[in-house]
């Protein structure tokens, strides 16, 4: 019951994050496989179908305020698809550890380039 809660909890504040166009499923999947002691893949299951719902509505939001340029949306999205399913075939293939260590080397680097590299990109942006 304890970790239902808990996953709801944890699943209020990764919607938020995701409304904001945070990863707020990479979050969710640190929950799941840190917490919850899931299998690499089976959060990324989860995760995908989680990210579904979240994903349309926060759209729909970003869409009616204007704040998406839809001529970077087919190119990523093209490259996004090849490279999202040649991902779920290499994870197919790759042991659950190895999963895990490269998902937290991916949230590490993104974790330093935000503290160490954010506020120089926003400098000079403003000059």
């Amino acid at each position: 019951m304890l970790n239902d809660v808990l996953s709801a909890v944890a699943g209020l504040l990764c919607g938020i994050l995701s409304g904001f166009g945070i990863g707020g499923g990479s979050l969710l999947m640190v929950w799941m496989t840190a917490a919850l002691s899931m299998q690499q893949t089976q959060a990324q299951g989860i995760n995908l179908l989680y990210f579904l719902p979240t994903a349309v509505l926060a759209l729909v939001f970003h869409a009616k305020n204007r704040q998406i340029v839809w001529q970077a949306v087919w190119p990523a999205v093209l490259a996004g698809l090849c490279s999202a399913a040649a991902g779920a075939i290499l994870a197919q293939h790759v042991s659950d550890t190895l999963l895990r260590r490269l998902f937290g080397c991916f949230l590490i680097l993104v974790g330093a380039e935000e503290i160490f590299f954010r506020s120089k990109k926003a400098d000079s942006s403003n000059r």
